[in-house]
């Protein structure tokens, strides 16, 4: 089999009974981390240490799950409100959200739902800059039409409306920041 130390560097191939001796040798365990390669591949460690570091990785895989924010408009949405609610939409982009987009039809807009489909489709490019859906809008039951939107990478999207959410830094103050005491005087 072959053999990997504790500080990740080949020892070679070697025996069972030899391999078992150094992590004897050294207060370790030895563990087997690739049993159908070809020889098998073991490792020495502390076997505590190698449960703690494989539940933290399976943990930052998890928190790695993407967040998603939900929006609600209407077929009969005023412009302004559209606004509000594409800056809003675009916010959650610029944070590496989801958006859903949700149009709950009422009443007589069941009859009319392609004025619907033309608002949600003229906001959906309104945040191509930002995102791009991930499939046209599709209609939930007869009331409900929705829309996935992802984020682009950062290097694609769009620069943040609202700039940066981090405080400056002392460096960054000019001499129109700082008052000048000999003025004051």
């Amino acid at each position: 089999m072959r053999v990997i130390d504790d500080l990740k560097q080949q020892l070679g191939v070697m025996p069972l009974n030899t391999a078992l001796q150094l992590a004897r040798d050294k207060g370790l365990d030895l563990i087997e981390i690739a049993a159908a390669a070809t020889p098998p591949v073991c490792r020495i460690v502390d076997y505590g240490k190698f449960l703690y570091e494989e539940s933290k990785r399976s943990k930052e895989s998890r928190q790695s799950t993407t967040k998603i924010k939900e929006l609600q408009i209407s077929a009969s949405i005023d412009p302004h409100d559209l606004g509000v609610k594409r800056d809003h939409a675009i916010q959650f982009l610029c944070d590496d959200m989801k958006v859903r987009i949700k149009m709950r039809f009422r009443g007589r807009q069941k009859a009319h739902k392609e004025i619907g489909v033309d608002v949600m489709n003229r906001f959906v490019k309104e945040l191509a800059s930002y995102g791009q859906a991930d499939s046209p809008p599709k209609m939930l039951g007869d009331r409900d039409l929705n829309v996935f939107v992802t984020p682009l990478p950062k290097n694609k999207r769009g620069k943040n409306p609202r700039g940066s959410t981090k405080p400056p830094t002392d460096d960054a103050l000019t001499s129109e920041d700082v008052d000048d005491p000999q003025s004051s005087a």
